[in-house]
């Protein structure tokens, strides 16, 4: 090794770390700072820390200087920061790791803000809906090698309820962690490849692509090189963490399976460009759209921007950051893309992302570009060829989004046997199983029901989607997981649907289930009956997306659950009478009849008309 003044680099290095140390636990102890390097001030505190660790301001190196200087503006304007602002401004939530350590070790939950705070590493303490923490996981483009599957699974059942749930955004969910798992479900996760940084709280949330990304025959581009691309981005630019609220980002491929980027903050849809006088070389290109959030009635719109594949995550990251110096840190109501978007314009916000990138966007009219054909709304559920050869995927049907380990673990033996070890999320709650041979079907599908799952479905339960509900979240207002359930069971003895139809279930006004798209949307509520309040929910038709992008319309309030199923049956059989041909959609049928013709074929039983 190369010496200098008697210590090899190592020893150097040693040294420098040693000091470094001293210096810390100097600080923190109010001691004067011995050593000769570094920048600290009289008092004895390491910059950005006040004595005993109380955050202060932040050096100009600091990566988090951009949210302090965001979070000045605030002040000096006269405005005060929300109580979640404030919170990360007096403690880095990536510093939390020796309290995590502590409250497991004493058997303890985190307490007043150190509860938001822990959602940044992924942990949700869930009370009082269950004491104990939900786990939300990190898997760009939902895309999981069979090996992790199961270590994922072997988590679920030495630290966890022994099951996992498939999100909307292809990611997956482990419930029923005591407070002395948490840390153990994380340290597990890394050990796996899997790293939570950011999965909850005030960041970008899991990156979602195409689940048929580079199998599927049709697609356009591949998009699942990109969201891992942008997922390693993030997580290697801390002051990309820490945002103004979350942030969701999603690509879509133009394939099968939809990715809904048009309910994103951020979303990318691959397009086709022919060369014309007023628009780019022809060529594939990414349309960028803003501003998605339809808990909030809004999809993303397009913008006139067409981008590369190339240029798709500096363009991101460009977006995130002026999000971050300009979203609103004093509500949290309004603090999403979209709001600053009303407040701004586009053509001002693209003109900061300009800015902030250092070159102009490439801009072209929304009638040069050719969009994909519309997805499969079948795609995601059953057999389907793939663009290789002689090679299939199967959509694998899952209750709410809800499996066992055992199930995890059977999944990751069928992966392995019939296809390449690969399971695929879907933002539909399901997943699917690639690379399969066709001679080896038979055997998939019986493997498939042997573990308890199935590979086909009813319509109704083929596009079920649920939240959580009031098992597992403080926010919910119903069982939607067990209500969807046996609302697909009562639809299934009763009528026979020849198109599919969405139904979506979520617990409360946030709108995680997303049931303003779906074709029937149902959002939980308390409904008082006689001198009891039951479960119930308020009803929404005509909701679309994609081709038949659309918000539901409310045509029922407070509707008790046990009145609920004979009501949506009769709706689906009034829409079956009177479509206007057998290929019309449940969405375009219901955007286009009477409310009170609906709402007489519904019967109406016990509830307010909306």
């Amino acid at each position: 090794m190369p010496e200098s003044n008697g210590f090899t680099d190592v020893q150097k290095h040693f040294l420098q770390g040693f000091v470094m140390g001293a210096d810390v636990s100097r600080a923190v102890r109010s001691l004067p700072i011995v050593s000769g390097g570094g920048a600290h001030d009289r008092s004895g505190a390491m910059p950005g820390f006040g004595v005993g660790g109380t955050a202060l301001d932040a050096p100009p190196s600091r990566p988090d200087r951009v949210h302090r200087e965001a979070q000045d503006r605030v002040l000096a304007s006269g405005k005060a920061l929300c109580k979640e602002e404030q919170a990360k401004r007096e403690k880095d939530p990536f510093s939390l790791w020796d309290e995590m350590r502590a409250n497991a070790t004493s058997d303890s939950f985190p307490r007043g803000t150190d509860v938001f705070l822990y959602k940044f590493s992924g942990l949700f303490h869930v009370a009082p809906a269950q004491d104990s923490f939900m786990c939300r996981l990190r898997i760009p483009g939902g895309v999981v090698p069979s090996w992790q599957f199961r270590g994922i699974a072997d988590l679920a059942d030495r630290h966890g309820g022994g099951f996992a749930d498939v999100t909307t955004r292809a990611n997956l969910q482990l419930r029923e962690i005591g407070p002395r798992d948490g840390i153990h479900v994380l340290t597990g996760l890394a050990d796996l490849g899997v790293i939570n940084r950011g999965a909850g709280g005030d960041n970008v949330r899991n990156i979602t692509s195409s689940p048929t990304s580079g199998i599927d025959p049709v697609e356009l581009v591949e998009t699942l090189p990109l969201a891992k691309e942008l997922h390693h981005h993030i997580l290697n630019h801390p002051e990309l963490h820490g945002l103004p609220r979350k942030f969701n980002i999603a690509f879509d491929g133009g394939g099968k399976v939809a990715s809904l980027e048009d309910t994103n903050d951020v979303g990318f849809l691959a397009v086709r460009v022919d060369e014309r006088p007023d628009s780019p070389p022809s060529g594939v290109y990414l349309r960028l759209a803003l501003g998605g959030i339809t808990g909030h009635e809004e999809f993303a719109r397009p913008t006139g921007v067409l981008l590369l594949p190339e240029e798709c995550v500096p363009v991101a990251s460009a977006i995130i950051r002026v999000f971050i110096k300009n979203g609103d840190r004093t509500d949290r109501k309004k603090a999403r893309l979209k709001y600053l978007l009303d407040d701004w314009g586009f053509d001002r916000f693209l003109s900061e992302v300009e800015s902030e990138l250092g070159s102009r966007l490439r801009r072209a009219p929304l009638g040069c570009c050719s969009i994909p054909p519309p997805a499969d709304r079948w795609g995601h559920v059953g057999f389907h060829r793939q663009k290789q050869d002689g090679r299939s995927y199967v959509g694998v049907v899952l209750p709410a989004g809800r499996m066992t380990t055992g199930q995890m673990r059977g999944l990751a033996e069928v992966a392995e046997r019939f296809g390449s070890g690969t399971i695929r999320l879907t933002v539909w709650q399901n997943l699917l199983i690639s690379d399969i041979a066709e001679a080896d079907h038979p055997e998939v599908k019986a493997a498939i029901q042997a573990i308890g799952l199935d590979w086909d479905a009813s319509a109704p339960r083929a596009g079920l989607v649920a939240c959580t509900g009031n098992a597992g979240c403080r926010y919910a207002a119903a069982d939607t997981k067990g209500h969807a359930m046996a609302l697909a069971r009562y639809l299934e003895d009763g009528v026979t649907l020849d198109q599919p139809i969405n139904i979506h279930l979520t617990g409360c006004h946030h709108s995680c289930a997303q049931h303003y798209i779906g074709d029937i949307g149902l959002e939980a509520t308390k409904v008082e009956v006689g001198e009891e309040m039951v479960e119930g929910y308020h009803l929404c038709i005509g909701g679309g997306w994609g081709e038949e992008r659309g918000i539901g319309r409310r045509l029922l309030d407070s509707v008790p659950f046990d009145d609920l199923p004979p009501i949506v049956e009769r709706l689906l059989r009034h829409y079956l009478e009177h479509r206007s041909h057998p290929g019309e959609s449940f969405a375009c049928f219901a955007r286009r009849s009477d409310g009170l013709e609906l709402l007489a074929a519904a019967g109406v039983p016990r509830c307010t008309v909306a």
